[in-house]
């Protein structure tokens, strides 16, 4: 490897290759603060510079693994010493903004919140939006097809995404950067890469797409009584609000009540004695029609029951109190540790039975465990968090076919938003078909025929 090194340093400069405590000391993750085992970091700062590497790596069959913001749950961007991490945080510029368009070109490893701010300040916004926007890159997004809080009204990354740029296994560049939202002249090259987890190409930049800024956000919590409140009330909102509705968060009172209440963490704008609470939002461009019509929907859900009591944030502040509720991932790291969370999808109809089988399963196993559910519900999405036992690979074990188990019988997936991974390989045949399967072969084997791009992620190694 040293002799590759030495070559690869000719190309993006004697700083930009990181080896030995420069990084053992970087992080492999955010969850688990592992530290990075790879070989050798490197730094390219543009496509030209990565696809030069790439195809020294190529030539002498040297794998690697992509970094972007390191914030991915399911051990994507973990690395062997024998493998090189190629990291795009170099990669941070913004090209274009094309407002007329709706547009922006970024390269890959910028920041979400960066590209959300960058869009405000031309009166436009970036839609996806998610608790890691600080830290999270959007080639990171890209790889992962990211979801977050906006899904339900702007869709997942793979909607905001108009065109990229990637770099394949041999260094070959595939640049796809359409900037128009509708183009059918042949394949959609760009879908190859979205959701792929880097096993594919190495996203280095993206055309995105921008959406009119909304200038009134109203928010607000509720309490609903049981989950028919909740589904109703999902139901009740589509239809009062239209395409107004923004957010539909939910947490269940497990999750609510740890955060506040029992911790004392947060600050409960309603006491933690219902079910289910649900964080809705709704986006418009006039601030007086949006109150009038916001408070007008959750009056008539009172009224019918679907809720028992609602607080509309009067401030940014207040807004900001509510959010930090659902968002207090270290809360749970705190009190559930060791933790184990899961992402899933699933019919919505047949969340409280699952969440309900769930419970009973972990504390029948584990007596003194503990299990929180959050999600995405208007989008299917749940997230599990669950602590039980020791960390050890057994209990994870146990645990991991306790919530996945049922999923294949209800049509649900292993993975809503986060990926793959390692962490959820094995379990890939729960959520697509020996078809599905042996498709993404085939293309994995087409594309990187010597196994070189975050190799045995997604897929595990064929006997």
């Amino acid at each position: 490897m040293q002799s590759l090194l030495e070559r690869i340093v000719a190309i993006v400069g004697e700083g930009n290759v990181l080896t030995g405590d420069d990084v053992a000391q970087r992080r492999v993750d955010w969850m688990s603060g592992a530290s990075c085992r790879a070989g050798a970091i490197v730094r390219p700062a543009n496509t030209d510079e990565l696809a030069q590497v790439m195809r020294l790596c190529h030539a002498v069959a040297q794998p690697v693994v992509t970094h972007g913001g390191l914030t991915g749950l399911v051990h994507g961007g973990e690395a062997r010493p024998d493998e090189l991490a190629i990291s795009l945080e170099r990669m941070t510029a913004i090209e274009a903004i094309d407002p007329i368009g709706g547009s922006m070109t970024v390269q890959a490893g910028i920041a979400l919140q960066t590209v959300q701010e960058a869009a405000a300040e031309h009166d436009l916004q970036f839609a996806l939006d998610l608790g890691a926007r600080g830290s999270c890159t959007i080639g990171g997004n890209i790889a992962t097809n990211a979801g977050g809080v906006r899904v339900i009204r702007y869709g997942m990354m793979r909607q905001q995404v108009l065109g990229l740029e990637a770099v394949l296994a041999d260094g070959s560049v595939v640049s796809s950067m359409n900037r128009m939202l509708k183009n059918n002249a042949g394949y959609d090259l760009k879908q190859l890469f979205i959701g792929s987890e880097g096993t594919l190409g190495i996203v280095t930049r993206a055309v995105l797409r921008l959406q009119p800024r909304m200038t009134s956000e109203r928010t607000a919590l509720v309490a609903c009584p049981d989950f028919e409140g909740v589904t109703g009330l999902l139901r009740h909102l589509g239809r009062a609000l239209g395409g107004s509705l923004g957010t539909f968060e939910v947490m269940w009172r497990n999750h609510y009540a740890l955060l506040t209440e029992e911790s004392g963490r947060n600050t409960p704008p309603l006491p933690a004695r219902w079910p289910f609470y649900a964080i809705v939002e709704s986006l418009g461009s006039d601030d007086a029609a949006n109150i009038v019509q916001f408070s007008a929907a959750l009056e008539s859900a009172l009224e019918a029951g679907l809720i028992e009591d609602a607080v509309l944030a009067q401030s940014d502040a207040q807004r900001q109190g509510i959010w930090d509720i659902r968002e207090d991932i270290e809360g749970l790291i705190d009190h559930l540790s060791p933790l184990f969370t899961f992402d899933v999808s699933l019919p919505i109809p047949d969340m409280a039975d699952y969440a309900d089988t769930l419970e009973r399963r972990i504390s029948e196993r584990w007596p003194k465990g503990r299990m929180v559910i959050f999600g995405h519900l208007g989008d299917g999405n749940l997230h599990v968090s669950v602590g039980a036992g020791s960390g050890d690979p057994q209990t994870r074990r146990e645990v991991e076919q306790i919530v996945y188990g049922p999923l294949a019988e209800l049509g649900g997936s292993i993975s809503a938003e986060h990926g793959i991974g390692l962490e959820k390989r094995d379990y890939l045949p729960l959520s697509r078909n020996p078809g599905e399967i042996a498709l993404m072969r085939t293309l994995k084997q087409a594309l990187d025929p010597k196994g070189l791009l975050n190799r045995h992620k997604i897929l595990a190694p064929e006997e």
